[in-house]
């Protein structure tokens, strides 16, 4: 069985594609252990409550700094053994600790094609610069903000009527799907990292 750790903040609809999808058996052999969240009260703990996974909320601002809470992340990560961490909608810069235990084992969805449009309101980004596409990434995390090697991207057309809501709801329709096929390979053995190129075996 391999365990899944989830790290939200936010509403959670990527949170509960891969939760159906462990539950309907797309992603076999695979158990969502843990839902980690910075943010009291946000709504992805709901869900998590609703397909009755264990969470860890925590607020940044009771601990010293960054390596303090992550050290009591990481103690809860292998006290269920996971083995990959999916970062789906974290608002937070990953740091040392969490990387070094971590490494090579933690992806993060991105709602944009990087490397176009990092960081916070990829959305937002997208429509002020005026692109006529731009989609979803799947990408191993490193250090940086959005940096790390690139799995797999979707493209999404921008029309000219586009909203940051209406853009916003059509990138999470694929996100869902881009995610859990990730996963579904990553599981599988058949993402490898050569450099900063990542090979997908058929």
């Amino acid at each position: 069985m391999k365990r899944i750790a989830i790290f939200s903040s936010g509403n959670g609809s990527n949170f509960e594609a891969v939760a159906e999808a462990v539950r309907n058996g797309r992603l076999a052999d695979a158990e969502v252990s843990l839902l980690v969240c910075d943010k009291p009260g946000a709504g992805v703990l709901e869900r998590a409550k609703r397909f009755e996974i264990d969470t860890f909320v925590f607020d940044p601002k009771a601990y010293p700094d960054k390596a303090a809470f992550e050290r009591q992340i990481v103690a809860e990560l292998q006290r269920r053994e996971v083995s990959l961490i999916v970062l789906a909608g974290y608002m937070r810069l990953v740091g040392e600790t969490l990387l070094q235990a971590y490494e090579g084992r933690m992806i993060n969805l991105h709602p944009s094609l990087l490397p176009a449009f990092p960081g916070k309101d990829a959305v937002g980004q997208a429509l002020s610069y005026g692109v006529k596409i731009t989609g979803v990434t799947v990408h191993m995390v490193d250090a940086g903000l959005d940096t790390g090697p690139i799995i797999a991207q979707i493209p999404v057309e921008v029309s000219e009527q586009d909203t940051t809501e209406s853009l916003s709801q059509r990138i999470h329709q694929v996100e869902h799907g881009l995610l859990v096929a990730v996963i579904d390979k990553l599981l599988a053995g058949r993402v490898r990292l050569d450099g900063n190129r990542v090979q997908i075996d058929s």
